[in-house]
C-alpha cells in the first residue's frame, strides 16, 4: 500500500530536478529574423493600408473649401497613384487642372499682374504641370495648355519695359521642358527647335541637348547647330535669354573627349556642376562671342540723386518712381553679367583664345572684378558640391575661398573629420577658423562623439557629467538623442534609458516652435527602440496643436493669417503649419514600423485640414511620390543632424 506513494514521491523528485536544470540553461536565443517573405508581406500590408488611407484622404479633400487645398492633394494623390493605378491618376489630374482653371477664373478683380492671387495661381499651375511630367511628357503639355490663364494674367509685375518682363509662361514652359528631357528626350528636342524657330533661348536647352545625345546623336547634333546659329545671330547685350543661355554655354566648357592608349573615351570635368556639350570649334566661336560682348563693359556711372517729391497732405514724401533704364543702361548691365560670368572660364580663354586673355583680365580689374577671391568662387563652389571631398581638400579650398564661403567649408571640413573619426582634427578646425556660435555646434559635436565611445565602454556616467556642464535643455536633449543614437546597436538598454532622460526633458508644454523640435527629434529616436514610446511623445504635441490652431481660427485676420475663408492652407508659410508638416513627416517614418499606431494618431487632430495633410505624409513615406513640402526637407535634414553619428 506504501510503494505508490513512495513512487509518486520519486517521481515527483525527478520532474522537480529535470525542471531544475531546465531553468538554469540558458535562455533561449533570439526570435530569429523575419525572412524575405515575411519582409514582404509586411511591406504588402503597409502599401495596401496606405492605399486605403489615400482613398479616404481623396474623399476627405473634396470637402475643403479652398479650390488650391484640394488641387494640391489631387496632385500629390495621382503622383503615387500613377504607377499602380494610371487611370485613376489621370483623371485626378485632369480634375487637378480643371481646379486651376476655376482659381485662375475666381475674383478676377484680384487676379491682376503682381497680387498675391495671380502668382498663387501661377505657383498651382507649375506645381500640376511638373508633377505631371513625372510620368508623361504628353500629358504634361496637354495640362499645360488647358490651363493657360487669360492674356492679361500672364505679364509680370513691370510693364514699362517689355525687356524687363517676368513671362511665368515662357518660365514654366522652360522648366516643362527641363523635367520632360529625361523622360522623353525626342519630344524635348523637338519643342526645344519649336521654340529656337520662335527666337527663345530656353536655359534648359544644354540638359535637352545631354538627353538627346544618349538616344539620337544626330538630332542633338542638329540641335546644336541650330542653336548656335541663332546665338551667333543675336546681339547677346540685347537679348537677356540669349546672353543667359551664351553663360551657361561658356562657363561649361568644351565636350572634351580624348581615346587614351587603353581605348576608353575620357570627358574633361564639369565646371560647377555643368558638363559641356560643344565640341571645341563650336565652344571657342561662342566663347568668343561672349567675351567680345563683354568686353564692351563700362564702369557704372553714380546715378543721380533726386529729392523726394513732397505730398500737399500730411507733410510725407511720395516714393519716387524708379526711373525706366534706357536701351543703353541694358546693354551695359549684360555686359557686366557677361563679364562676372568670364572670371570662372579664364582658363578656358587661356587655352582656347589666348589672344583675348590679357585683354580680358584687364577689364575685369577695370571693372573691380579681378580680386583673387571672386576667380576663386567656382573653385569653391566645386568643392561644396562634392560629396566625397576630404579633409585637407576642403581645409585648402577654404584657404582661398571668399570670405562668405570660408566658413561653411571649414564647417563641412570638421564635420568631415568628425565622421572620419579624427576628434583632434575637428577640434583644432573649429577652434582655429570658425566664428562661435558655429565652432560651438562644431564642438559639441565632438564631445557627443567622444562620449559616445565612453559610454560604448560602459562608461554611462560620461554622459551624466557631460548634461551638467550643458547650459540648456535643448542642448541636452541634443546630447542624449545623439550618444542614444551611438549606443542602439552595442547597448540598447542603456539607449533606451537615455532616451528615456531625453524624453523627460522634452515632455513639457512647448512655449515655441523649437521645443516642438526637440520632442520631435526624441520622438524620431524612439521609432527605431520602441515605437510605443514615441506616441508618447506624439500624442501631447497634437493635443498643444489643436488648442493653437483653435487660437488661430478665432484671431485670423486680426494678428495670425493661418486660416483663409474659415480653412487652413495646406501650404502656408506659418510656423503652425510648418510644424503640422513636420508631424505628417514623423507620422510617416512611425508608420513604417507601426502603421496602426501612426493612422490613430492623425485622428487626433481635430481640424480636418491637419488630418489630411498627415495622412498625405503617411501614404507618401509608403507608396513615395507626392512633393514633399520644403519645410519637410529642411526637417529631414535637422534631424539627420541630430542622430546620424559615426559609431567607432
Amino acid at each position: 500500500m506504501h510503494r505508490l506513494p513512495v513512487f509518486a514521491l520519486i517521481l515527483l523528485l525527478v520532474l522537480m530536478t529535470v525542471g531544475s536544470a531546465s531553468s538554469q540553461e540558458p535562455a533561449p536565443a533570439a526570435s530569429p529574423q523575419p525572412t524575405a517573405e515575411d519582409v514582404e508581406k509586411q511591406k504588402s500590408e503597409r502599401e495596401r493600408n496606405a492605399l486605403r488611407l489615400l482613398d479616404q484622404v481623396i474623399d476627405e479633400a473634396q470637402s475643403l473649401r479652398l479650390v488650391e487645398n484640394r488641387v494640391r492633394i489631387q496632385i500629390n494623390a495621382a503622383d503615387m497613384l500613377w504607377d499602380r493605378n494610371q487611370p485613376r491618376a489621370r483623371t485626378l489630374f485632369s480634375q487637378a487642372a480643371d481646379g486651376v482653371a476655376e482659381f485662375n477664373r475666381a475674383e478676377p478683380s484680384q487676379n491682376r499682374r503682381g497680387s498675391n492671387s495671380d502668382r498663387g495661381g501661377i505657383q498651382l499651375r507649375q506645381e500640376l504641370v511638373l508633377g505631371a511630367a513625372r510620368h508623361d511628357a504628353s500629358l504634361a503639355y496637354q495640362l499645360l495648355a488647358v490651363t493657360k490663364p487669360p492674356v492679361n494674367t500672364q505679364n509680370g509685375p513691370d510693364n514699362r519695359n517689355p525687356r524687363m518682363q517676368f513671362n511665368p509662361e515662357d518660365n514654366l514652359e522652360q522648366l516643362l521642358l527641363g523635367r520632360v528631357a529625361a523622360l522623353d528626350p525626342k519630344l524635348a528636342g523637338q519643342n526645344a527647335e519649336q521654340m529656337i524657330d520662335k527666337g527663345q533661348f530656353p536655359r534648359s536647352l544644354p540638359e535637352v541637348i545631354t538627353q538627346l545625345q544618349k538616344q539620337d546623336p544626330d538630332a542633338a547634333t542638329k540641335l546644336t547647330d541650330k542653336t548656335m546659329k541663332k546665338l551667333q545671330a543675336s546681339n547677346l547685350l540685347t537679348n537677356n535669354d540669349a546672353s543667359n543661355l551664351a553663360m551657361i554655354l561658356s562657363v561649361a566648357g568644351p565636350k572634351l573627349a580624348t581615346t587614351p592608349s587603353d581605348g576608353n573615351t575620357t570627358t574633361a570635368p564639369p565646371v560647377m556642376g555643368r558638363t559641356g556639350i560643344l565640341d571645341q570649334s563650336a565652344y571657342v566661336d561662342l566663347l568668343s562671342l561672349v567675351v567680345d560682348a563683354a568686353l564692351k563693359a563700362q564702369p557704372q556711372q553714380r546715378a543721380q540723386v533726386i529729392p523726394p517729391r513732397r505730398m500737399s497732405g500730411p507733410g510725407q514724401a511720395a516714393p519716387q518712381a524708379p526711373a525706366t533704364p534706357t536701351d543703353a543702361q541694358l546693354e551695359q548691365a549684360n555686359a557686366r553679367r557677361l563679364l562676372g560670368s568670364l572670371q570662372a572660364s579664364l582658363p578656358n580663354v587661356d587655352q582656347y583664345l589666348p589672344s583675348k586673355a590679357s585683354q580680358l583680365r584687364q577689364k575685369l580689374t577695370e571693372m573691380g572684378m579681378g580680386d583673387a577671391s571672386r576667380q576663386n568662387f567656382g573653385q569653391a563652389l566645386n568643392v561644396l558640391q562634392q560629396g566625397n571631398a576630404n579633409v585637407d581638400t576642403l581645409v585648402q579650398a577654404a584657404a582661398t575661398a571668399p570670405p562668405q564661403m570660408q566658413s561653411r567649408l571649414y564647417q563641412q571640413a570638421a564635420y568631415r573629420a568628425i565622421d572620419d573619426g579624427d576628434s583632434d582634427k575637428a577640434r583644432q578646425i573649429a577652434t582655429s577658423y570658425l566664428q562661435e556660435n558655429v565652432r560651438d555646434e562644431v564642438l559639441r559635436r565632438i564631445d557627443a562623439q567622444d562620449i559616445i565611445k565612453k559610454a560604448a565602454g560602459s562608461q554611462v556616467d560620461e554622459v551624466r557629467m557631460a548634461l551638467g556642464r550643458l547650459q540648456s535643455d535643448n542642448e541636452r536633449i541634443d546630447l542624449l538623442v545623439n550618444v542614444a543614437a551611438g549606443m542602439q546597436t552595442s547597448n540598447p538598454k542603456v539607449a533606451l534609458q537615455l532616451l528615456e532622460d531625453a524624453k523627460q526633458l522634452a515632455g513639457r508644454r512647448a512655449t515655441n516652435y523649437d521645443q516642438f523640435t526637440q520632442q520631435l527629434k526624441v520622438a524620431h529616436a524612439f521609432v527605431a527602440v520602441d515605437p510605443a514610446r514615441s506616441v508618447e511623445v506624439l500624442e501631447p504635441g497634437i493635443v498643444q496643436l489643436n488648442e493653437l490652431l483653435a487660437a488661430a481660427s478665432v484671431l485670423s485676420g486680426f494678428e495670425v493669417n493661418v486660416f483663409k475663408d474659415g480653412e487652413m492652407s495646406l501650404q502656408g508659410g506659418t510656423g503652425l503649419t510648418a510644424t503640422i508638416n513636420r508631424y505628417g513627416q514623423e507620422l510617416s517614418f512611425l508608420a513604417k514600423s507601426d502603421f496602426d499606431r501612426a493612422e490613430l494618431l492623425t485622428g487626433r487632430f481635430q481640424f480636418a485640414e491637419p488630418r489630411i495633410m498627415t495622412r498625405l505624409a503617411i501614404v507618401q513615406g509608403v507608396l513615395g511620390g507626392g512633393q514633399s513640402p520644403q519645410n519637410n526637407l529642411n526637417f529631414q535634414r535637422n534631424i539627420g543632424q541630430s542622430i546620424n553619428i559615426r559609431q567607432d
